[in-house]
């Protein structure tokens, strides 16, 4: 099983998930982070850590969302890794919270 990361993180892309991973399996886009499935042990410690609560386990990810297992997994194929926390999105309180923002999604 892997976690993933959702909607919820397209423009805010908080990175405090990156700080807990003990394998280094986050990976960076523009305005997101995705988790690769083949990297993540399942320890369970980004989820909490999240401050948009767009964490979930695969098999808890929302009714909805579902789409978003495939979309970390292509998308951490060709981002690049990262392992070190970094600032917010500028506006990332701003967007935090709003439905319907995969139309943002910045690959």
């Amino acid at each position: 099983m892997t976690f993933v990361v959702t909607e919820n993180c397209i423009k805010c892309k908080f990175t405090d998930c990156v700080d807990v991973c003990p394998v280094d399996c986050f990976h960076e886009g523009p305005n997101f982070l995705v988790i690769d499935p083949d990297e993540c042990i399942d320890c369970t410690l980004c989820e909490p850590e999240c401050p948009a609560n767009a964490i979930y386990s695969e098999d808890e990810v929302p009714e909805g969302q579902e789409h978003f297992i495939q979309l970390n997994a292509e998308l951490s194929k060709v981002w690049p890794s990262i392992t070190e926390v970094k600032p917010a999105l500028e506006d990332a309180d701003e967007w935090n919270g709003k439905p319907n923002k995969l139309q943002y999604l910045e690959r």
